[in-house]
């Protein structure tokens, strides 16, 4: 998880100035502060329940969360209405390509918050009912007892609903699962449809 937030923090403080709505350095200085502060109340140890390490961790995924969707909005802009960073197939390319990395370990790191309360929560036990079903948790064969969901497995939601624009490995049992796989579905076809449209447009 601390390894995603890092990279997203460095393709952020690397999008052009015109995606942020704020001075650039607004947001990565943020996140980075959330995730210093967090590494250094709890290193490694997720079993700890304080509702001030859950705060801040819910901090640090509205945070990113507020980055990656004002860079998808003012993207979105420039695309339509043109501007000189969507003159460059090469710029483009590369600039919607951050944008919809951060988007998705944003959503990873949404799921993983929320999920069944939380990372420190599901340390605990999983609860009969989740929010979100893995392949692991509907057939027992498949995981040895006791399995959870770490990061990686939402990292890998959040990628293949970017990608496929469904659910392909989790599925979403309750509202607000299903409302942010929705989300992250459509912003992606947004990024990826009007980014390589406008990047074929401008080579031919």
């Amino acid at each position: 998880m601390t390894l995603a937030v890092v990279v997203v923090i460095v393709l952020i403080g690397a999008l052009p100035e015109r995606l942020s709505p704020l001075p650039r350095w607004v947001f990565p200085s943020a996140l980075t502060i959330l995730l210093i502060a967090l590494i250094a109340t709890d290193p490694g140890a997720i079993t700890k329940t304080a509702r001030g390490l859950r705060w801040l961790s819910i901090a640090l995924v509205v945070m990113m969360a507020a980055a990656a969707l004002s860079a998808t909005t003012l993207l979105i802009r420039d695309l339509v209405r043109g501007s000189p960073l969507t003159a460059s197939a090469t710029t483009l390319l590369a600039t919607g390509s951050s944008v919809w990395v951060i988007n998705i370990v944003a959503f990873a790191l949404l799921y993983w918050e929320f999920d069944c309360g939380g990372p420190a929560a599901r340390a605990h036990g999983m609860p009969p009912y989740p929010d979100l079903a893995f392949p692991q948790q509907l057939s027992s064969d498949v995981a040895p007892p006791g399995w959870r969901p770490q990061f990686v497995d939402y990292l890998y939601l959040g990628i293949t609903d970017a990608v496929a624009f469904s659910p392909t490995d989790a599925m979403p049992l309750v509202p607000w699962a299903k409302l942010a796989m929705a989300i992250e579905a459509v912003i992606s076809l947004a990024i990826l449809g009007l980014v390589i449209a406008r990047a074929i447009n401008v080579l031919t």
